[in-house]
């Protein structure tokens, strides 16, 4: 256990995890999610997450071109765990909230297979 949240825990991880197995994209876009998280603390999580192997940093060309971001064939090994805690997070939220189930087109089994 201490080594799986060494790698995936922490606030932004999964959620990182979640979006980039939606497809590829740069800093900005991740930045554009809608989610409250600081550019330094994206910065950080995309470096701890890239250091473990989960994600691939491709530089696209000299600076300013942006930098894409994608799961590496080891990072999509952990997708099965980032789709069970999100169907457990929303079987969660409807028990406690009685809020309806999301579309199951959000989940990332599908890039799984």
């Amino acid at each position: 256990m201490a080594a799986a949240f060494a790698a995936i825990g922490g606030k932004w991880k999964l959620t990182l995890l979640y979006w980039l197995a939606h497809g590829e994209t740069h800093f900005a876009g991740l930045r554009r999610r809608g989610a409250p998280i600081t550019p330094k603390v994206l910065a950080e999580q995309l470096r701890e997450l890239e250091a473990d192997g989960l994600v691939e940093r491709v530089v696209t060309g000299p600076v300013p071109a942006p930098v894409i971001y994608r799961l590496t064939p080891y990072g999509a090994s952990v997708l099965p765990v980032v789709e069970g805690v999100r169907v457990w997070g929303e079987a969660h939220l409807r028990r406690t909230e009685g809020e309806a189930a999301p579309d199951a087109a959000m989940g990332c089994a599908s890039t799984i297979a």
